[in-house]
């Protein structure tokens, strides 16, 4: 029996559904995580340079974003209760072990999301209620709180891949906490500002990605060529930093967590003048299969010289390091992220060259085919991240501290597959009914920018966001809804 057929007959019949269940919510969850994070910010971006240039355009365009923020806010509100739910169904071992040492981050994370519920609705109620200025300015902490939100979530996570702030006692019961220690681990740091800009960056190209689809069909109007403009230009800025930042924590990955480098890196005994392998897969015997080989580069990466020393999987015992599948899938996700950020920062490149030079948009339509697929491609990169964090991480669910099979819940496998089933069904219907109210708001947009005598003549900008609405047009639509009616 190979290695990894041996560590999977001793495991518990019910930690593949419960890792299973655990990682389709997360993962589905995580794709509204940078709009729940960034599109706060990026909505005031917009919203500010309405109330600077007495711009119209952006006005509608911060009050459109605005309601596509509430909507994606009450999706949030089910897949992250379903989250918190998983923690203590699945995983009681480790929250009723480890929870008075970590659990100050979701702690904090509970009390930015209700704060932030609170701001959204301000801002909501706002627009034509309150005076311009006043109205952005009870906006402008909807940023701070949503940051605050996800420090208190990556402050857990890298708690659980950097454990500290404790002792433990005689039965292996944490004492002596710190909190300060708990929070502020050596991966936290690299983790907080990887993440942040990951989600800034992804939110970026994700709305620029809807205007680059209509700037493709035709539609070259201000309101288009704005609304692409301002959230590529944020995105653009913060790729090259991203790649930076991305560096920077696996640099760290590599002095804290060694062996989840070797997984992420394919390294399989300690050596120097280590190559590089883009893609590739891990055998049980250390051979690798596949991909493009590069020597040397992984030791220059790692230390800037062919002579680093790459800790390699062989280092621990097996049962303490992922098995030769997890570390493929660690380090395809690893690979795909970097893949996807080189080529970003090529396209974010193109979009400065022609910015500065010509004042414009690049003009070629290969350049908005790329910057359509930009949003997705930025998705996939954020949901491997969290893959190489989690499944490099394996057997550890607190690294060093406490193995995944020892925190499963001892609920029946059956039954957690059944409930498994149910969540994707309700999840299913949920994100269907989140892409349906934005179509619908699109659509409804699209008659109110065709059905006002102004914007037949002017453009969407008609329908300002402060002040009286425009009439409708002679044969057009009936009158308009009362403020905030299109939510």
């Amino acid at each position: 029996m190979n290695t990894a057929a041996h560590l999977l007959a001793d495991a518990p019949a019910q930690l593949l559904p419960a890792r299973e269940l655990m990682a389709f919510t997360l993962a589905s969850h995580i794709i509204l995580v940078p709009l729940g994070v960034a599109l706060p910010f990026i909505t005031l971006v917009m919203h500010y340079r309405g109330l600077r240039k007495d711009d119209p355009v952006a006005l509608l365009l911060a009050r459109r974003w605005s309601a596509v923020m509430a909507v994606q806010f009450a999706i949030g509100i089910v897949t992250g209760t379903v989250l918190s739910l998983e923690f203590g169904l699945l995983w009681p071992g480790m929250m009723g072990r480890w929870g008075d040492v970590f659990g100050l981050g979701f702690g904090v994370e509970a009390w930015a999301f209700f704060l932030e519920a609170i701001l959204i609705a301000i801002y909501l109620y706002g627009w034509r209620r309150l005076k311009p200025r006043t109205h952005f300015w009870l906006g402008v902490p909807m940023p701070f709180v949503a940051l605050m939100g996800a420090f208190g979530i990556i402050a857990a996570n890298s708690w659980m891949n950097t454990p500290q702030g404790f002792t433990l006692d005689a039965s292996g019961k944490p004492v002596n906490v710190n909190v300060q220690q708990a929070i502020f681990t050596p991966m936290f740091g690299p983790q907080y500002w990887h993440f942040a800009v990951a989600m800034f960056l992804t939110a970026g190209y994700v709305v620029a990605g809807v205007y680059a689809v209509g700037w493709l069909r035709g539609r070259r109007d201000r309101y288009h060529r704005l609304g692409f403009t301002v959230p590529f230009t944020v995105a653009a800025i913060l790729t090259p930093v991203q790649f930076v930042l991305g560096d920077n924590i696996a640099r760290q990955i590599y002095h804290k967590q060694p062996v989840k480098f070797a997984a992420a890196e394919l390294v399989w005994e300690t050596d120097t003048h280590v190559p590089e392998y883009l893609f590739g897969r891990l055998q049980e015997d250390g051979t690798i299969k596949g991909g493009l080989k590069i020597p040397q580069l992984d030791s220059i990466l790692a230390g800037f010289s062919p002579d680093t020393q790459v800790t390699g999987l062989t280092s621990v015992p097996a049962s303490d390091r992922p098995t030769a599948t997890q570390a493929t899938i660690a380090h395809w996700a690893f690979d795909i992220m970097a893949l996807v950020g080189s080529v970003l920062i090529l396209l974010a490149l193109w979009y400065a060259w022609c910015w500065f030079r010509h004042r414009d948009l690049p003009r070629s339509r290969w350049f908005f085919r790329c910057a359509s697929l930009a949003g997705v491609a930025s998705v996939i990169t954020v949901e491997c991240g969290w893959i190489t964090t989690e499944v490099g991480r394996q057997p550890w669910i607190v690294y060093e501290n406490m193995r995944v099979s020892e925190a499963v819940t001892p609920t029946a496998a059956s039954s957690l597959w059944t409930m498994f089933g149910l969540v994707v069904a309700v999840y299913v219907l949920v994100f269907g009914a989140f892409l349906a109210v934005v179509l619908k708001m699109r659509t409804r947009w699209r008659l109110a920018d065709a059905g006002s005598a102004r914007a037949l003549a002017e453009g969407p900008e008609a329908d300002t966001p402060y002040g009286p609405r425009p009439e409708p047009a002679v044969g057009g639509p009936g009158p308009r809804r009362a403020p905030g009616s299109e939510l």
